[in-house]
């Protein structure tokens, strides 16, 4: 599949919202926001990170299909990494190809991402982009209601 990034349209927003409320890529996701269930917060979301000359918001796309997101916001030497490929595409390949895409579009370094540690397919995929496991934390993820392990990884300036 032809995977490429470009900016986030509006009419990328209702798409984002039906991949983002799926039960089975929120209980992997772990760290989801309780906003994410609500449309009026959702957009509200969505046009500040649009708006923030601190965030790049990418729509991925699949041979022209909005398949899912990604981002680089947070501030300078703490910036962090995020992405989100719906379900019916995960094992393709595409949240690499997305990422890698979205990491040669802003160079800086380093860059940070987390995951739970149990998310064996996004390490996989931040591991195969660069980024290496440099801590272990737990933190409260909504979509589990509980407390879990997570890996924080970065990506630094090749040398």
């Amino acid at each position: 599949m032809d995977v490429s990034l470009r900016p986030v349209h509006d009419s990328d927003l209702p798409v984002f919202y039906r991949q983002m409320n799926d039960p089975e890529s929120n209980h992997v996701a772990a760290f989801t926001s309780p906003k994410a269930a609500d449309w009026t917060l959702f957009e509200t979301h969505w046009k500040g990170l649009r708006e923030s000359a601190d965030v790049v918001a990418r729509t991925v796309l699949a041979d022209g299909d909005v398949v899912g997101s990604a981002a680089v916001y947070g501030e300078p030497g703490e910036r962090e990494v995020t992405y989100w490929i719906d379900r019916a595409y995960w094992g393709r390949g595409l949240a690499t190809a997305a990422l890698r895409g979205l990491l040669a579009e802003v160079p800086e370094r380093p860059l940070y991402a987390r995951a739970a540690a149990d998310n064996a397919g996004s390490l996989r995929v931040l591991e195969k982009c660069g980024f290496r496991v440099t801590a272990r934390a737990s933190g409260f993820a909504h979509a589990r209601g509980a407390e879990i392990a997570e890996d924080v990884l970065v990506l630094e300036a090749e040398v």
